[in-house]
């Protein structure tokens, strides 16, 4: 079983507004209300590419229950851990420029953390636990660490999506997959990462620290993978972007479908890459469909880091 865990969801609130203008009234053209939150992408892409799983987390009131119903529709089993303050919403706004307005975390008390991990607990060797997106303020950034402690003694593999301290505390914890994008890598090691060279370069030196796979997004540059037996560059197809929101998630997500049901890393890479830039050439998260028939124009090439 594959399970996805996001600590600091959101119900994502869009709107459209022909040229916003602040100070003034603003009427709204154009409206949806989506589930949100890095682990819940993942999720949700999994179930469009029929992998079941489950997704795991905080959530919390009127907003919480909005997630859970959705979830449900599209078919994503859920086991939340229920906080009392409501799962925050953030505002997405587009108009001639997009404005975001992010809501305030819901604290998250100390009894809701022993319930996930008393869930982790329960899982099965073998399991996948995705942990993806940022963290509640009031939690530690260790929180991640302590987690991949317990799945560790459960002999539960770990993919980790998140950056800065969060992400450095969890190399040591051997994750089996890490997707830092370019800036993030680069701010590990306080460089500006300007090519594929220096991305594996510094890629190795994550494996050096304890990840066993590194999957480094390059937006439309494409995305490089690396670990003990590849150094493989991807190169995106061509298409018209349409969304900004979910597609390094659902490079995650198309990654982990695949490789549950081959072991192939070189494959489940390919798949992954397929699957982000479906999303991107989409108005919402891929479909299996937009997947399957991007797979054959990902661009495949072996690539050496610096100084080889």
């Amino acid at each position: 079983m594959i399970y996805t865990c996001t600590l600091n969801p959101s119900l994502d609130y869009f709107v459209e507004v022909d040229q916003f203008r602040s100070g003034t009234l603003n009427r709204i053209d154009g409206q949806d209300k989506m589930p949100g939150g890095k682990g819940i992408n993942v999720s949700r892409v999994l179930s469009r590419l029929d992998v079941q799983n489950c997704a795991l987390g905080f959530i919390g009131g009127f907003t919480g229950d909005f997630i859970r119903r959705r979830l449900i529709s599209e078919g994503v089993e859920s086991d939340f851990s229920e906080v009392d303050d409501d799962t925050r919403i953030n505002v997405k706004v587009k108009s001639d420029v997009e404005t975001e307005i992010n809501g305030i975390s819901p604290v998250i008390p100390d009894e809701a953390v022993e319930a996930l991990m008393q869930k982790v607990a329960q899982m099965s060797s073998g399991d996948i636990l995705v942990l993806s997106g940022s963290i509640p303020g009031n939690l530690p950034a260790t929180i991640y660490q302590t987690i991949m402690k317990a799945a560790s003694d459960q002999g539960i593999k770990t993919v980790v999506d998140t950056s800065g301290n969060a992400l450095e505390a969890c190399l040591g914890e051997q994750p089996f997959l890490i997707k830092p994008n370019e800036q993030e890598l680069g701010a590990l090691f306080d460089i500006d990462i300007q090519t594929s060279e220096e991305a594996v370069f510094y890629a190795r030196q994550l494996l050096a620290q304890g990840a066993q796979n590194v999957i480094v997004s390059l937006g439309g540059a494409g995305a490089i993978f690396v670990n003990e037996e590849h150094a493989i560059k991807a190169t995106t197809p061509q298409g018209e972007l349409k969304n900004s929101v979910g597609s390094g998630d659902s490079l995650v997500a198309g990654f982990l479908a695949k490789w549950s049901s081959t072991n192939d890393a070189h494959e489940a890479f390919r798949y992954g890459v397929a699957a982000g830039s479906a999303t991107a050439f989409s108005v919402d998260l891929c479909q299996q469909k937009a997947v399957d028939d991007l797979v054959e124009q990902v661009g495949m090439e072996p690539i050496n880091g610096v100084g080889e």
